[in-house]
């Protein structure tokens, strides 16, 4: 996961994201790195677009339990019948 961070951070400060770039950000970090991992994200954004990504990222809603409680499930299930299903995105967008 913390490669994908790495990638966003590249992204948004305007550098090229490859093997060598994400390598530096994540032991600037402090993180293991995985080159493995590193592979397959460079892979994965090869066939994508990063805006995209992050675009349909942020229609997701994000549901949080209220503070102090819990939802009861009949409003939990009424609120799951209401919601229309989406689509499971695919490719990098899936780490999403």
């Amino acid at each position: 996961m913390e490669s994908i961070y790495a990638a966003l951070l590249l992204h948004k400060a305007g550098g090229k994201i490859n093997e060598s770039n994400l390598e530096k950000v994540l032991t600037a970090a402090g993180v293991k790195v995985d080159k493995g991992e590193i592979a397959k994200l460079i892979a994965g954004l090869k066939e994508t677009d990063i805006e995209d990504i992050i675009k349909s990222a942020g229609a997701v809603p994000v549901v949080a339990a209220p503070a102090g409680g819990t939802v009861e499930k009949k409003e939990a299930e009424k609120k799951k019948e209401e919601e229309p299903e989406e689509e499971e995105p695919t490719g990098i967008g899936s780490l999403f």
